[in-house]
């Protein structure tokens, strides 16, 4: 396991990534922006004219098997891939309901109910993804999910944050925008 990464994501007028639509799906959207770039760094600030910032940190598998693991391990491919045109920020914040459950309560809703991990296989190795904590740091989201893909992969990506939406797990949410994004080869 590697140590963790701190990660902020900052939109504004600069950045690799061109942001084609920020929407809000439950609760309040973020301020709208031309680009985002993604800095990895804790020692990294986010740029002076940046319109909204979030940060958030890598971490330990939580709510995974060994079994689970080496799964993601065999199929998985990392974040910047030079066919991987399209990424999707989705910033997520779970009720207190969410958080005052214990570690295998939500487990058992996360995987035994819900099948997060199992659906985000069907989509692997096509789309890329890295799960970011903001909670810990006082941030205003407690996930920042990120994802990256190939054009082509496009629609099978809608159907992947569709099945994730449809399930148990999803109720837990009382915010998360959904940030569309694109860059050059």
């Amino acid at each position: 396991m590697p140590p963790p990464l701190s990660v902020t994501f900052a939109a504004g007028a600069a950045g690799p990534w061109r942001i084609e639509r920020i929407e809000a799906v439950l609760g309040e959207a973020l301020p709208a922006a031309a680009r985002l770039t993604m800095q990895e760094g804790a020692s990294v600030p986010a740029p002076p004219d940046a319109v909204w910032a979030l940060r958030g940190t890598t971490s330990n598998p939580r709510y995974t098997t060994r079994a689970e693991l080496d799964a993601l391990a065999a199929v998985q491919q990392g974040l910047g891939r030079r066919q991987a045109t399209r990424a999707a920020l989705i910033p997520i914040r779970k009720t207190e309901a969410w958080w005052a459950l214990a570690q295998d309560e939500r487990r058992a809703i996360l995987e035994e109910s819900s099948h997060h991990i199992a659906i985000g296989l069907d989509y692997l190795p096509a789309v890329a993804r890295r799960l970011h904590h903001g909670r810990e740091l006082g941030e205003p989201f407690d996930f920042l999910t990120w994802f990256e893909y190939a054009p082509e992969d496009a629609e099978a990506f809608e159907v992947l944050v569709r099945r994730l939406r449809a399930t148990e797990e999803w109720r837990h949410v009382t915010r998360e925008v959904d940030i569309r994004l694109s860059r050059d080869a």
